[in-house]
């Protein structure tokens, strides 16, 4: 994930896709995002040895996900006001397009997507904010503190809250699970009770608990103990 910005070179998503250098990097719902595909892991090392020894790339960081047939690249700014594309990302996209190139790789813009955010419905968003808040570990997004929270990693998916007329009935039929390490996984369900929350299912414990906010949303804390 990009840093903070230091100056307002704010874009708007049309603005970065009409720019010069930026086809192969299409804007999905947590920034601008592309793949480029590796014959090993050792070439998707060397890839984002490249990307580091970019100059300034330490003020604006990308967000990297490497694997054995290649890596995934984010760009993205990040400020109190602001969260999306600036000039900077364009300037960015260029040039690690251009490294990727020198050792012989194109983007695959084609097969890149985002699973963001998820959508959780409440009557009273500032009662269930809390609890989600505290079961996944996550903060208040700055530019939109009334309606998201997100991984301070910028590794799991935004939260957002939608305000919706009438109470959940019944079970949900859906919900996430939240794997945590088993050592912090009752200090994690401890905390989501302490904000509002309830266990609603505790059988399963330590494999998973299952939670409930202040209005009957659901989610599980999971841990791989008891799965053998």
């Amino acid at each position: 994930m990009s840093d903070t910005a230091g100056d307002k070179d704010y874009i708007s998503v049309r603005e970065f896709r009409e720019a010069e250098g930026t086809a192969d990097w299409p804007v999905l719902s947590n920034g601008a995002t592309t793949f480029f595909r590796t014959e090993s892991f050792a070439m998707s090392a060397r890839l984002v040895h490249a990307i580091a020894g970019l100059e300034g790339v330490g003020e604006h960081r990308p967000g990297i996900d490497v694997r054995a047939d290649g890596v995934t690249v984010r760009l993205v700014t990040v400020a109190e006001d602001w969260w999306g594309m600036s000039r900077r990302d364009v300037e960015l996209a260029r040039r690690i397009s251009a490294v990727a190139g020198e050792l012989g790789l194109r983007a695959e813009p084609g097969v890149v997507q985002s699973v963001d955010p998820v959508v959780i419905g409440a009557v009273d968003i500032d009662r269930v904010r809390p609890f989600w808040l505290a079961l996944m570990g996550y903060v208040i997004r700055a530019d939109s503190p009334e309606e998201d929270i997100v991984d301070p990693r910028g590794i799991g998916p935004g939260i957002w809250f939608e305000k919706v007329d009438e109470l959940v009935v019944g079970r949900n039929r859906m919900h996430i699970a939240v794997w945590v390490p088993f050592e912090q996984a009752e200090a994690r369900v401890a905390a989501a009770v302490t904000a509002g929350g309830r266990v609603i299912y505790g059988e399963a414990a330590p494999a998973w608990w299952t939670l409930a906010d202040p209005e009957g949303n659901e989610a599980d804390v999971a841990t791989s103990m008891s799965r053998d």
